[in-house]
């Protein structure tokens, strides 16, 4: 098997760097969108054979070091009861938000047999993909972490402002720690499952911890993160977790004292600076971090010499003296208006020039 993602994940040294694309299966790539003119987003989430098929495409057509099961972060909260809708040009919603502490006590958190049994679609699309991959790249699979799977389900979808949520988390901490505890459980139950399933690595997307200073985040954000993440490590301990934040650079010294093997972050800061806080001496940090990105995604709609300009210098910035310890990859998805073939530049750019 092609393990080089997984042994860089451990901080292993490897011959090269491994490189895989968030949001890889995606509306950049025409095979992709001849699929969705066949189904729905909802359908092809919920269809395995469908899924498995798009989770494969950037394999077979960028050569990236790892697949991600298609799938999407909001399909555990529909599992636990609340309706999930996808409109044309509207994207996620729920029509009836979870606003208040009564709202939230009604919502039942999923246990393993729960998920099975309401996910499964999930789990089957993860077993077809690892058998159609026969060991050529590691398959990852990912949840959403609490406090970002809540501010959907508060918000009722997307928001410029987050007023609803951010509103409860002063009004009545307690209240939405109550919500983000019964979202945890759930989020613990089905990513157990998804390693069962064959998810040979994690990824807990974080895409709105950035809407906390460190003092709330610590206080609001992590106790679920944390309850997540010590779950996993008592059920999969040899089971690699990443996790990502976006917008999160001024949260460094606290991500630092997470117990995740690697740290994906967004583009806004170079890796080496990453590095040189989430490494410096101070309660909960450690040494010898391994990073995950964290190019821009706008910088592959540049001519592919500027691409390649763009990734030498992440290499540089990701380099340590004791090896790599980077996986290299995009600092968010990548965007549907890439051309495909800049986006297997992207991807040949690193493999060619972090050859050892």
């Amino acid at each position: 098997m092609n393990d080089l993602f997984l042994r860089a994940c451990r901080g292993e040294t490897t011959e090269r760097l491994p490189v895989w694309i968030m949001r890889q299966a995606g509306r950049y790539l025409p095979e992709y969108r001849a699929v969705r003119q066949k189904a729905d987003f909802l359908t092809l989430c919920k269809t395995p054979e469908l899924a498995a098929e798009v989770t494969l495409q950037p394999v077979d057509i960028l050569g990236v070091d790892a697949a991600i099961l298609f799938a999407d972060i909001l399909l555990p909260l529909e599992a636990m009861g609340a309706e999930l809708v996808f409109a044309a040009g509207d994207g996620p919603t729920f029509p009836t938000p979870v606003r208040t502490r009564e709202q939230a006590a009604a919502l039942p958190a999923l246990t393993r047999a729960d998920a099975e049994e309401r996910l499964g679609y999930v789990y089957d699309a993860m077993r077809l993909v690892r058998k159609e991959l026969a060991g050529r790249v590691p398959l990852l699979g990912f949840g959403g972490t609490p406090w970002t799977l809540a501010a959907y389900l508060v918000e009722g979808g997307g928001s410029k402002s987050f007023s609803h949520l951010l509103g409860w988390s002063y009004e009545d901490p307690e209240g939405l720690g109550l919500l983000l505890d019964r979202v945890a459980d759930t989020s613990l139950a089905y990513l157990e499952g998804q390693v069962a399933a064959g998810a040979q690595a994690l990824q807990l997307f974080d895409t709105w911890g950035g809407l906390l200073d460190l003092e709330r985040w610590r206080s609001l954000a992590l106790p679920p993160l944390r309850k997540v993440v010590k779950g996993l490590l008592a059920s999969t301990p040899r089971v690699p977790l990443i996790y990502y934040i976006n917008g999160g650079s001024h949260l460094l010294p606290g991500l630092a004292e997470l117990e995740v093997d690697v740290l994906s972050v967004d583009w806004r800061q170079p890796l080496s600076e990453v590095r040189r806080v989430v490494e410096a001496d101070g309660p909960g940090g450690r040494k010898n971090w391994v990073l995950q990105g964290n190019l821009d995604p706008a910088a592959l709609l540049a001519p592919i010499p500027e691409i390649e300009r763009r990734v030498e210098r992440m290499l540089q910035e990701g380099a340590t003296e004791r090896g790599w310890g980077h996986i290299a990859n995009l600092g968010h998805g990548i965007l549907p208006t890439v051309p495909v073939d800049h986006a297997r530049a992207f991807v040949r750019a690193v493999q060619e020039r972090s050859q050892r």
